[in-house]
This record gives C-alpha cells, structure tokens and sequence, in this order.
C-alpha cells in the first residue's frame, strides 16, 4: 500500500477526523493521491436521506475506481448501516466513529484498537484557509428528527490543554482563523463536572500571544448563556458571529421537533446577543417540511426570520430517519409544497442578507482573505469576522491574511471593498 485517497462527506467534525487520519497515514508513508490509490478512506455522512446517498455513490465510485484497493468505509452512515455496508463487494473494512484513530493499526493488520476518538489530534489542516479544532462529540439532545446521538453518541468533552495545544501548532502553521467545532458545541465540558465550559476554553484562548481569531461553528440557543455573551463582549479573539440553528419559527412544530425553546423566546435571545454586541452576525439553520407542517407555521417561520434578520441562513428539507421519534408522524408535507417554502424562504433570505450588509457601507471590516479567487470576477474573496464575504482587488500575497477591508458597494449577490490603503 502506497498511496491514499481521502472522501469526506458531511460536518466540520468528520472533516477534522479526516485530517487527523491523514496526518497518521502520512507517518506511515502513504503518498495521498486524488487518482486511483491503494486505500480508499470514505469517512460518511447519515444527517439526511441525501447524505446516505452521497455516501453510497462515494464507495461505489471509489471500488470502480480500483477494484483491487481497500476500501475502508467510516463515518455515521458507517455507524448506522453496517449491516448493509457488510454485504457490499469490496468493502474491506467497516470502523465505527469511535475507533477511527485505529485506522492506522487496521491497514498494518495489527489488533490495536483505540476507542477513545480524542487520541486524535492535527498540525495542519490541508486544503483550508481556516483550520477546524474539534473540543466536543456527541450529543444528549434527542431531537425528534435527528439521527445523530445514535451514531455519535453521548456528549463528551475534549481536555482544554489539549484543544489550547492544538490551536498553538495551527496558528504556529500560519493559520489565521480557527473554527471550534463538535456535534453539539454548546455541551462541551459537562461531562468533566468539574465547571468547565465554553468560556472557560474561550479564556484560555484568550491568552495565546498570536495574531488569530476564533469562531463558534454552530451553538444551540439553550447553550448561549450570560456568560457566553459577556464574553464574547470583551473577547479579542472571538469573531462576531453566531449560528444557532433555528429549525422553526412555530411553537407547534418545535415542540415537535422536541426544540427546547419557543419562537419568542429565541427572539428576545437573538436581541438580548445584538443589543451586547456590535455588529454581531446572526445565522440560522431552518428545516422546511417537518411533518405536520401546515401553511401557518411556515408562516410563522418567515415572520420569526424577519424578526430576526439573519445574515443567511442554511435552509433544508426534512428527511425521514428510521429509528427517530418523526419517522412515526404520518402527516406529511407534499414534495412540491416544500420546494414551493424554501424557495419563499429563499428569497427572504436574499432580503434579510441585503439589509445587514448595508449597514457596512463605508466602514472597515477584517478580511481573512481565501486562497483562491472569486470564479465569476477573478477578484480575491474572504469573509470578515462577521461573516461576511468581501470581494476586493489585490494580490496573491494576500492570501491566508488577515487584511482590513472597507466596504464600498452592496448588492443582493455580492459585497464588494478595498484593501485599507490599497
């Protein structure tokens, strides 16, 4: 076995393992390749019905590709359907979530089992202009439409001098931005008992004497706290954005959901988090289509957005899940109609996208600037701490640099500045 050939579908934190297991394959040698390898890693994905798809395709792609390689498959959709991977021809190794770091000890053929998913650690991120530091897995949150604590798991924390010594070796690499990441982010610490939390890692942070800004990836509302919000307040290093996933803007259906809060409630949450801090981006996460919802709670929803106002939000369908609560509602919501919402949601999401953006005309924001182009205007591109993506002439030193843009021009489609003194 010579060469290797990554294939990651799905979240931030499938992303981060995948980097870790590429770290630990090149120390064994492997030469990674995009073309046909040795050893295939397809590290999937289960949220939706899609990624199950998406992640079928990947492994049959990959056994066509070399039908003679191993094909080792991980991942949730690994996690969930095992018995179905089993009997797939050329699957030559199926590794639960947990035992990823026993990757390497699986293709010497050795019996070393790791079962403890925080062996894993990284010094790079490759292909990235800002790095993923995994601090929490799992979650107790059982929502009625998620798969995701059966095939994760019960939440758990990663030790804070080991999440402080991975951002050191990242931003020592020359990364600018890292982005915190877990299944349920929120949780981390709970499970030490021992009153570390978010801020208390957050804090920490605070003190490495780098040049480097930190982001929240996704952060349910119960879990933004007083605290979370003063610090964020006072932080140097914390970007001023945060995605809390929404879902829905009706009581009814998020009671459904089994969502532990209500529309009001997430409103006055959302302005209590502007009112602390300047110039805060909001994003959201909405799923249109959960059973039983009718016209008037979708309603609800766009009439919650707007109150909202959102920079963007990551719109979704609802997708059946065996073995969840919502999988046993019959009362459900005709494929047409949902096309028909999220286009609605859609184009309120262009509006809501405008009218915070504008607010930035003429004044300066922090650019991390990306490392390829904008396609359509061969312009560099990045995106400000609040989450905004800037196009801005200049040149390819810029790239992986933090760099102070003043925004000149807004539309619906773009964000266009100049470099400070440029």
């Amino acid at each position: 076995m010579q060469t290797v050939c990554f294939k990651t579908l799905g979240c931030k934190v499938n992303q981060y393992e995948t980097q870790a297991i590429r770290e630990q394959l090149n120390n064994l040698g492997l030469t990674e390749t995009t073309d046909a390898a040795d050893v295939y890693i397809i590290n999937t994905c289960t949220v939706t019905k899609k990624s199950d798809d998406e992640s079928k395709r990947t492994i049959r792609r990959a056994l066509k590709s070399n039908p003679n390689a191993f094909v080792l498959v991980t991942g949730c959709y690994a996690e969930k359907d095992r018995d179905e991977l089993s009997n797939m021809d050329g699957v030559s190794a199926i590794v639960s979530n947990i035992k990823k770091p026993s990757i390497p000890s699986i293709l010497l053929g050795q019996n070393i089992v790791e079962d403890n998913i925080f062996k894993f650690s990284i010094s790079d991120f490759a292909g990235h202009t800002k790095a993923f530091v995994k601090i929490q897995d799992g979650c107790d949150r059982f929502c009625s439409f998620c798969k995701i604590p059966f095939v994760r798991g019960r939440s758990k924390s990663r030790q804070i001098r080991d999440v402080v010594e991975e951002v050191k070796r990242l931003v020592n690499k020359g990364f600018k931005e890292v982005v915190l990441t877990g299944i349920c982010l929120g949780s981390y610490g709970r499970d030490f008992k021992d009153g570390t939390n978010l801020v208390k890692l957050i804090d920490e942070l605070e003190k490495i004497d780098f040049n480097f800004r930190a982001r929240l990836s996704s952060i349910d509302p119960e879990d933004i706290t007083e605290e979370l919000i003063k610090r964020f307040a006072t932080s140097k290093k914390l970007c001023r954005h945060l995605h809390a996933p929404l879902q829905s803007g009706d009581d009814d259906i998020l009671e459904a959901m089994n969502r532990r809060y209500t529309a009001s409630k997430f409103i006055g949450l959302i302005n209590k988090i502007k009112n602390s801090i300047e110039d805060v981006a909001i994003t959201l996460d909405v799923m249109v289509g959960f059973p039983g919802e009718a016209e008037i709670n979708f309603k609800n929803t766009l009439e919650t957005v707007k109150e909202i106002s959102p920079l963007r939000i990551h719109i979704f369908p609802y997708s059946k899940r065996d073995g969840t609560k919502a999988a046993k509602f019959t009362d459900v919501v005709a494929s047409n109609v949902v096309k028909d919402r999220i286009e609605r949601l859609k184009g309120l999401q262009k509006e809501m996208s405008y009218n915070f953006r504008r607010h930035f005309i003429g004044k300066e924001l922090e650019v991390l600037v990306e490392t390829k182009r904008d396609k359509s205007t061969g312009l560099l591109k990045g995106y400000s701490d609040n989450y905004i993506k800037i196009l801005f002439y200049g040149s390819d030193e810029l790239m992986r640099d933090l760099v102070r843009v003043k925004v000149l021009e807004v539309t619906h489609d773009f964000t266009l500045g100049r470099q400070n003194g440029g």
